[in-house]
């Protein structure tokens, strides 16, 4: 019993070593794969390329702000890969030992620790690696730029050396900045290689800026020169024969001093080659566009006087013939106005317009009778001629547009009058035609207030026709009683048939109601009512209202029924 308690113990002890040697050897290893991940990763930040990046950086030749940011990050990577890369070592080690000794706690709490170094200084050296990288390219840029800048000053002394006459009197201002620059592409490289960086720097970024301001003067000046050394010249020489064959003419310009127009240009010309010589391109270039719109306006005026001369030329007989044109139609127009105004009452002032038409026809040809002679003795300007005839060829247009409307409107009265008459007989025979309809109906009287508007549409036709049998017709007037009389004899048309149409149905009305004559008083009362009515006051509607309330009461839908039955056979009962 004794010795099977012993052995239980034995076996149990032999267990639990096995479990925590077996624990043990699991967290050992997991240990060991966490330090061979860090040891991986430090070999991968060995053997990044950094210091062949910082040779290559290194024979770049960095000035300025590029060294002093070259500096601070060669510093940056000196450190880490002295100082973090000892600490991270030691880490390593430290873990190794611990994990050698079984200490797992300790152990675990060591890689966590080179786990976080390892993350800080991976993360360091992205931020120097992107940091150099930029550098890099930066400067890369940079050079190029400084290339091109060499290029462009190559581009300038070899457009000196070929194209000099070009440049005219700033070849010289120009081979001196050229010259400049050169100096200051020299003085940078002397103090880049002797060790003074900043002011090397400063000098690089003259030369640059000094370079691209000077290719944009280079483009700028032959243009520029080109127009006061060739193109203004000419254009001048040109102007200048041009007026003096104008002059052989006997032209007249508009513009005084026009030769010493032309000599002021070409002062303007010369003043423009000495500021060239200055190589002050905006002022040249500004004064330039001021000159050429001078020479503009000189030639302006010369090609409006010939072209004015051509058009005075072919108008000169044209503009006199319209004159007398307008004369005669004027004097013939005031003879058929004198004429018809003898039949017609002229109301549009007709006359006053026409003897308004010879004031401005007489006007005309008294500034054309002061032209003309001064054209011969070639005191006036052909230009100023033209516009005299443009603006009486104007005058005369209107004038001569309002003489034919008056002439037509004087045509069209005797058309009117014949119009109106016959409108009026029209309405005559209407009326006729009407009073005879009524007849025909034998009521047993008119109402008065029909009478009255009858007799009135009579008095107005009679008034039309006194109107157009009077000496002088006044057709405006017959004209708005025509239109009176029309609205009138509609209206009496429509009263006539409205007073006939009461009437008849007022007869049948009664007819229907005498069934119920004997068997209701009220209806018998109604028809003697309307019978007086109808027969001695001649108030057709009124008898019509009266029957027809009384037959509806006795009788509902009988109105409409006899009403209906009436319109659909009208013809039969009017």
């Amino acid at each position: 019993m004794g010795s099977n308690l012993i052995l239980g113990i034995v076996i149990a002890i032999i267990v639990i070593a096995a479990i925590i040697y077996g624990i043990g050897f699991f967290i050992r290893r997991k240990n060991q794969e966490k330090l061979k991940a860090l040891e991986d990763r430090k070999k991968a930040l060995f053997d990044l390329p950094i210091n062949e990046d910082i040779e290559a950086i290194k024979k770049m030749h960095l000035v300025g702000q590029s060294q002093s940011s070259f500096k601070e990050w060669n510093q940056k990577w000196e450190k880490l890969s002295t100082d973090e890369f000892a600490e991270l070592e030691s880490q390593i080690f430290e873990i190794e030992n611990l994990n050698e000794a079984f200490r797992f706690v300790k152990a675990k709490a060591a890689v966590e620790k080179a786990q976080k170094t390892m993350d800080r200084m991976e993360k360091e050296i992205g931020t120097v690696r992107q940091g150099f990288k930029e550098l890099r390219e930066s400067e890369e840029r940079n050079s190029l730029k400084v290339q091109q800048a060499l290029d462009v000053y190559e581009e300038m002394k070899k457009a000196l050396r070929e194209r000099a006459d070009q440049f005219g009197p700033a070849f010289a201002e120009v081979q001196k900045q050229v010259k400049n620059v050169e100096n200051e592409f020299t003085q940078f490289v002397t103090l880049n290689t002797s060790g003074d960086p900043v002011e090397a720097h400063d000098v690089l970024e003259s030369a640059e800026k000094h370079t691209f301001e000077l290719e944009e003067l280079m483009k700028k000046i032959p243009d520029e020169y080109e127009k006061l050394n060739e193109t203004f010249p000419e254009q001048l020489e040109e102007i200048e024969e041009g007026y003096q064959q104008l002059m052989d003419q006997e032209y007249v310009l508009p513009v005084e001093n026009f030769a010493e127009n032309i000599q002021h240009v070409k002062h303007r010309v010369t003043n423009g080659l000495e500021d060239l010589e200055k190589v002050e391109i905006t002022a040249v270039a500004e004064a330039n566009e001021e000159t050429a719109q001078e020479i503009d306006q000189l030639y302006d005026v010369m090609e409006r006087e010939i072209d004015a001369k051509r058009y005075v030329v072919k108008n000169r007989k044209a503009i006199a013939d319209y004159i007398q044109h307008a004369t005669d139609n004027n004097r013939q127009l005031l003879i058929e106005l004198d004429h018809t105004s003898q039949t017609y009452t002229l109301n549009h002032n007709e006359l006053g317009r026409v003897r308004g038409f010879q004031t401005e026809i007489e006007e005309v040809a008294r500034r054309n009778d002061s032209v003309d002679p001064k054209l011969e003795a070639h005191e006036i300007p052909y230009s100023k001629a033209q516009s005299f005839y443009k603006e009486a060829y104007k005058i005369l247009d209107e004038i001569e547009s309002e003489q034919v409307e008056i002439d037509q409107a004087m045509r069209d009265l005797r058309k009117e009058e014949n119009e109106a008459q016959k409108q009026a007989e029209d309405l005559e025979f209407k009326l006729r035609n009407l009073k005879r309809f009524v007849e025909k109906q034998r009521l047993p009287g008119l109402p008065s207030d029909y009478l009255d508007f009858f007799y009135g549409v009579t008095d107005r036709l009679e008034e039309l026709d006194d109107s157009l049998n009077k000496i002088r017709v006044d057709m405006d007037q017959v004209n708005e009683m025509v239109v009176i009389c029309k609205e009138d004899l509609n209206l009496l048309t429509e009263k006539t048939h409205d007073m006939i149409d009461e009437a008849a149905l007022t007869e049948q009305m009664l007819q229907h109601a005498n069934r119920y004559r004997h068997s209701h008083t009220e209806v018998r009362a109604s028809i003697e009512r309307a019978l007086d009515l109808f027969n001695y006051e001649y108030r057709y509607k009124d008898a019509l209202d009266e029957i027809g309330t009384a037959l509806e009461r006795v009788e509902p839908g009988a109105f409409k029924r006899i009403e209906d039955f009436y319109y659909e056979n009208r013809k039969e009962f009017v």
